[in-house]
């Protein structure tokens, strides 16, 4: 038997418009007592909402997309980053009465094909480059970038304090005495996250005068593996080096993996700090020492955003940029301990 609106309405003694309020996250003239009894009748009766009805019926879809660009033969989840991000917006919007759809793009056409072929509400951006950003020219729904730097007038961005974090980074290994530091991220250009990392890292150490021959820098994609063979060569290629920072926990980790296998210790031998604050950052011996953003206000703010863009609310037609703070654990060892 199909349950009904008016079913779940005759049970909890309110109008078949309310159900269909509060069960479609318009719940804002109904009290906290309404929408309790009425979401728990529905989930004993088994309710299940017809959604091709509801989008044919109503003006939206309450379809947002997150889009994420992988390789042909590659995962939207492989980063743990990207795991975060899309479980907090899925979080967030469900709450609201927003279904999120997840969908890989391998070429930027499918941007356009997706929101099209979806009838989507809005869509949001995850780990795309700014060059990716700039390019994108439909402007039939709201879009929002995560950690993106972009001039695009079609999205509003959503991103931490990377150039204080960089900057966060070098001045706490300066201050525990390192002079031999190796920044290790993916290539990066003018613009964009590593790229503002690198900037706030470069100009802590010119502030201190540290030889520009003291810096090495290492290009290395955001993976494990690719930090683990980093940290294999570290002692043969970068003998000098006694602190490395990693533009992001998964690549820092995967360096002091390799650092241990090649028979080296961190901190001891090797220092290295990381960038996120991911959970993993907090497992292992010793555990990370990073630059923490603050993920689940990133993922709100961004959610706040396309909501607003959405319902026709207020947002902010600029950039917004969260703080982050550095996290003390064991990976680094104070060089002026002796």
């Amino acid at each position: 038997m199909t349950v009904k609106l008016r079913d779940i309405a005759n049970e909890a003694g309110v109008s078949a418009m309310t159900v269909s309020n509060v069960l479609n996250g318009k719940s804002a003239r109904a009290s906290l007592e309404t929408i309790e009894r009425v979401r728990a009748i529905a989930d004993r009766m088994g309710y299940v909402p017809n959604i091709p009805a509801r989008s044919l019926a109503a003006t939206r879809s309450h379809i947002i997309a997150a889009f994420v660009p992988v390789g042909e033969d590659n995962s939207a989840l492989v980063s743990p980053h990207t795991v975060a991000v899309i479980g907090g917006l899925e979080q967030r919007l469900r709450h609201r009465g927003y279904h999120v759809l997840l969908r890989s793009i391998e070429h930027e056409a499918d941007v356009a094909e997706a929101i099209r072929g979806w009838s989507l509400d809005g869509a949001v951006l995850v780990e795309f480059n700014d060059a990716e950003v700039d390019r994108i020219s439909i402007d039939a729904v709201p879009l929002v970038a995560i950690d993106s730097y972009s001039d695009n007038p079609r999205t509003i961005g959503v991103r931490s304090d990377d150039y204080e974090g960089g900057r966060l980074a070098a001045t706490y290994l300066l201050d525990a005495g390192h002079r031999h530091i190796l920044f290790a991220g993916p290539p990066h250009g003018a613009t964009g996250v590593v790229a503002r990392r690198w900037e706030g890292f470069r100009d802590a150490l010119r502030a201190r005068a540290v030889e520009p021959s003291h810096i090495a820098v290492e290009h290395v994609l955001t993976a494990l593996e690719d930090g683990r063979r980093l940290g294999l060569r570290l002692a043969h290629q970068h003998p000098e080096v006694t602190a490395v920072f990693a533009t992001a926990d998964v690549l820092a980790i995967g360096i002091m993996s390799g650092v241990q296998e090649g028979g080296r210790r961190v901190p001891d031998d090797v220092s290295v700090i990381g960038f996120d604050n991911l959970d993993i950052s907090g497992y292992g011996s010793p555990s990370l020492t990073t630059i923490g953003q603050d993920m689940s206000a990133k993922v709100a703010e961004a959610a706040r955003i396309i909501l607003a863009e959405i319902e026709g609310n207020e947002s902010p037609s600029a950039p917004v940029t969260l703080p982050v703070h550095l996290i003390e654990r064991g990976s680094v060892r104070s060089l002026r301990d002796g």
